[in-house]
């Protein structure tokens, strides 16, 4: 499915990562069985093999380059997807402890039978993030919380923080667009600060990386019902 090792290696390496065969293997592995499930799910637009090693696969890696992410640590994912960007930094990082969120039960399914055949372990979770951050077990439970999504840092600050204990980091994949700084109100409320801002180019488009560090607890109102979210943004 993906291209030939050698021009998959110098993509990597073109970004300052390293790819290992074992990693090709699975990788290539993770593509054609995305491929193949989204003729009957709609898991993605991207199903070009360049553009998925780039967009999909590099992106989501490029987490383990920016971001400093302590050994064994615990990452949920929220609203996953096709797994992105947990299930390749997984694959690049196999000390971490991944969940995968998703509202979507199909998107669940998918994500089972994925990890069944790549071999990694995760935990899934079916359900709303708004709701499962309010669950006592998943609570300020995760050394980090990331998300790669088109919603406002106010949404998603409201959405993340909640499951990042104190002194975890939430992690925002956002595009070039948007004005950061307007939810930084939202995140100090939150319990967070904004930290640090990478910006860098996967296949000829600008991506950003926005690190939110944990400060202090969230209040306990928070997350509120998604309809109070849109309504209001914090």
């Amino acid at each position: 499915m993906l291209s030939e090792y050698n021009f998959c290696a110098e993509a990597f390496k073109k970004s300052g990562l390293e790819l290992s065969e074992e990693l090709y293997r699975k990788l290539d592995i993770y593509a054609e069985f995305l491929v193949e499930y989204n003729k009957n799910v709609n898991l993605t637009a991207i199903t070009e093999p360049t553009e998925i090693l780039y967009k999909h696969f590099i992106d989501s890696i490029l987490l383990a380059k920016y971001i400093e992410i302590p050994e064994k640590s615990s990452v949920i994912d929220v609203g996953t997807g096709a797994g992105f960007p947990s299930v390749p930094l997984k694959l690049y990082r196999p000390d971490l402890k991944i969940t995968l969120l998703d509202s979507l039960k199909k998107r669940i399914i998918f994500l089972e039978k994925l990890c069944e055949k790549l071999g990694i372990s995760a935990e899934f979770i079916h359900g709303r993030a708004e709701e499962c951050g309010k669950s006592t077990e998943l609570r300020e439970g995760f050394d980090v919380a990331s998300a790669r999504a088109v919603a406002n840092m106010s949404v998603l600050g409201e959405i993340c923080l909640p499951f990042v204990r104190k002194g975890g980091i939430f992690t925002a994949m956002k595009g070039p667009s948007e004005n950061i700084s307007d939810g930084r109100n939202a995140v100090e409320t939150l319990g967070g600060r904004m930290e640090k801002e990478f910006v860098y180019e996967v296949y000829g488009e600008k991506r950003r990386i926005v690190v939110v560090k944990k400060i202090s607890q969230t209040p306990t109102k928070y997350p509120r019902n998604s309809g109070q979210i849109k309504k209001k943004p914090l």
